[in-house]
This record gives structure tokens, C-alpha cells and sequence, in this order.
């Protein structure tokens, strides 16, 4: 395609958002594997009223070709997170377009000038819209649907990337494993040998009756375990309140563990039931229609998604974490789930990769982030 041809427009109506969320469901009409997020949750995440932009700033882009969209993108300032790292670093996220360089470069020249004129050093993403989000372009496992909340996206985008001079910044892994058969024989060895010897620590799932307050503890565990993780920034807790609200209809209160010494949280694990297999179903729509489908399929649910473990720095190594991950296996296996995706995974963090593996998981996605300097 010419690029005089292509007009680049900042997204400015309730249509050009409409148009924006919907974009995808052209560039992945054909494709098996995709699973079309919901128009709601998509405009709520990206609605101002979304916490994450009370310390952000953001713009979105259309891409056209005349009356047709050919391509979206979005930029983001994250004062958080600029502060918390303490690198001018300007996001790039909700990346589509067709199979054509020239749209790719447009949206990425967009993108690259409006950061550059906020004072960025440099761009880095995908981030849907933050590291606490949805991360990365698939770079392996193209042959299957993405878990609840995890990305899937044309390998073609690869290509554009490193076409434009974009440079990995860091791959994100995500791990399988069967959770219908026994555990793992060293998972076991391991729990037994940590109970004998921390038999203070107690294992036990969330009450839902105290939901918010159940939460309240995730905070602090959560914000404490991760905070030296590539790339993190500590949630507020009104993105955390809102995050919470949203998974609360979604919660198996039998996956959702905490360990804990004397009533006070050390550590925790939170697992969801895969419910991209119900969004399959409904192509992104929630009317009356796909309210019945939901609460039919939902119960058909065979895949959870290990998506959160955390544990206080103090009490790492000893173990901890090897009691949490038996107990949520236990679980999965007493509610008839099949498979699990641990994910994501950072490449480089060793520990939580050698404990996916001792429970039997394998890499089969991979995910990158790009970056480069402006």
C-alpha cells in the first residue's frame, strides 16, 4: 500500500472507539485461535474512569485507507511507573493492522513522535494497557487459543517489528501442564520436607464472605513479592479494587489460596478457570443471548490459568511456595479440571521456572516485548 494512502487519526468519538475495540475482529476473521475480548470490558478498560489513568496519560490511533480501518495503535505515559524505575519510558500497546509494513510503520512513527514529544527516551511494548496487563506479541504457540488474559496475535507482527528496528526487550514464557493425574512425585517430597519443618505455616482458600478484605491482603503480599520483577510497577489500591471487583464473579473460591503464620498472609496463589473458552462462544458480545451461553458453557470449563503467585521476600526458598502449588493441584484435580497454563513467566526467572517444571509443565508460548530508543 501507498503510504500516502494511509491517514493516521486520533480516536475522538464514542464511534472511533467503537471502531477501535472492534478493529480486531477483521484482522482475525479467519483464524481459529483468536478469541475476541468483550466490547464492555474493553471500553471500561480503556474508559477514564479505569484507575490506571489517573496516573497515565494516553492516545489512541486509527489507521484508513479512505472509509476503512487498516490498523489501530495505542500510547501511554505511565508517571508510576516512570517513578518507580526511574526510566523515561513510553508505552506502546493495543497493536493491529493488517498484513501490510507500511500500516505498521505509520502507526509506529505515530506512536514514536507523540512519546518523544512527552520527553521519552524510550518505547517499549506491547502493554494492553501496562505491565500489570495483557504483555507482549506471541512469538510461539501460534497453534492454540490463548489462556484468560494472555495475548494472541499474527506472527506477521513479528516481522514488522524487527523491520522497524524494535530490539527484544524480554520474552515472557507460559507453561502447560496436566493437572488430572497424580502430582508430581518431588512436588510432594518437597511439601512433606516443608511442612516438617515450617509446620507453622497454614495453607488455607479465600472466604468469599470477606471477599474485600481477603483482598486487601493480596495487596500488601502482591506489592511486597514482585516488586523486583522486570518491569514492575506497585498497583494502587484503587486499580486493585477495581481488578478485584471485576474477578469477583469469576473467582473459584477453591483456587485461591493463602499461606499464612499466626493469621497473618506470608504468601498467596490465584488461579482462574479458563473463561476464553466461554468467550469463544460469544464473538465479544454480552446480551441476553450470550448471558444464557455463559452460564451454560462456564460449567464446561476443562482449563484453569495459574495467573498470580506471590510470597514475601523474607520467606522465599523455603519452600512456601511448593505448599501452595500442591494445594491449588489438589484442587484442580478434586474440581475435574485438566490442563493448567502457568503464565507469564519471565525468561530469566529461574525459580518460578524450575517449580513449573518439578510440576510438570512445559514451555509451549512464548511472548515478546519489544523496544527501542527515541
Amino acid at each position: 500500500m501507498d503510504a500516502k494512502d494511509i491517514q493516521i487519526q486520533a480516536v475522538e468519538t464514542k464511534k472511533d472507539l467503537i471502531d477501535f475495540i472492534k478493529f480486531p475482529q477483521i484482522v482475525y476473521k479467519d483464524n481459529p485461535y483468536w478469541v475476541a475480548p468483550l466490547v464492555a470490558e474493553r471500553k471500561a478498560l480503556l474508559s477514564d474512569k479505569n484507575p490506571f489513568w489517573q496516573h497515565s496519560e494516553k492516545i489512541l490511533f486509527l489507521a484508513k485507507k479512505g472509509n476503512n480501518i487498516i490498523g489501530r495503535i495505542e500510547a501511554a505515559v505511565d508517571h508510576n511507573y516512570i517513578k518507580f524505575q526511574r526510566e523515561e519510558c513510553g508505552f506502546f500497546g493495543f497493536f493491529e493492522c493488517l498484513p501490510d509494513y507500511e500500516v505498521a510503520q505509520r502507526l509506529l512513527d505515530t506512536v514514536r513522535g507523540w512519546l518523544k514529544a512527552k520527553g521519552m527516551k524510550i518505547m517499549r511494548g506491547p502493554f494492553n494497557p501496562s505491565t500489570n496487563d495483557e504483555c507482549g506479541l506471541l512469538l510461539e504457540g501460534f497453534d492454540s487459543s490463548p489462556f484468560i488474559m494472555m495475548m494472541y496475535t499474527h506472527k506477521y507482527y513479528l516481522e514488522f517489528m524487527q523491520r522497524y528496528g524494535l530490539t527484544k526487550a524480554k520474552d515472557l514464557f507460559a507453561y502447560i501442564m496436566s493437572v488430572a493425574g497424580e502430582a508430581s512425585g518431588k512436588l510432594v517430597r518437597v511439601a512433606e520436607i516443608v511442612r516438617k519443618k515450617f509446620p507453622e505455616v497454614v495453607i488455607r482458600s479465600i472466604d468469599l464472605s470477606n471477599y474485600y478484605k481477603e483482598v486487601e491482603k493480596v495487596k500488601v503480599v502482591y506489592n511486597a513479592s514482585w516488586t523486583k520483577n522486570w518491569g514492575f510497577v506497585p498497583w494502587t489500591s484503587d486499580e486493585f479494587d477495581a481488578l478485584a471487583k471485576q474477578l469477583k464473579p469469576l473467582v473459584v473460591p477453591e483456587l485461591v489460596f493463602f499461606a499464612q503464620i499466626d493469621g497473618k498472609p506470608i504468601g498467596f496463589l490465584l488461579a482462574l478457570p479458563d473463561y476464553n473458552q466461554v468467550l469463544k462462544k460469544l464473538n465479544g458480545r454480552m446480551g441476553p443471548i450470550e448471558i444464557v451461553k455463559f452460564l451454560l458453557y462456564r460449567k464446561k470449563i476443562t482449563n484453569i490459568r495459574l495467573l498470580a503467585m506471590g510470597v514475601f521476600p523474607e520467606y522465599r526458598k523455603r519452600g512456601i511456595d511448593a505448599l501452595l502449588y500442591l494445594e491449588g493441584l489438589k484442587a484442580a484435580q478434586k474440581k475435574g479440571y485438566k490442563q493448567s497454563e502457568l503464565s507469564w513467566i519471565l525468561e530469566d526467572n529461574v525459580l518460578i521456572q524450575r517449580a513449573s517444571e518439578m510440576m510438570g509443565g512445559r514451555v509451549y508460548k512464548k511472548y515478546r516485548i519489544y523496544e527501542m530508543k527515541i
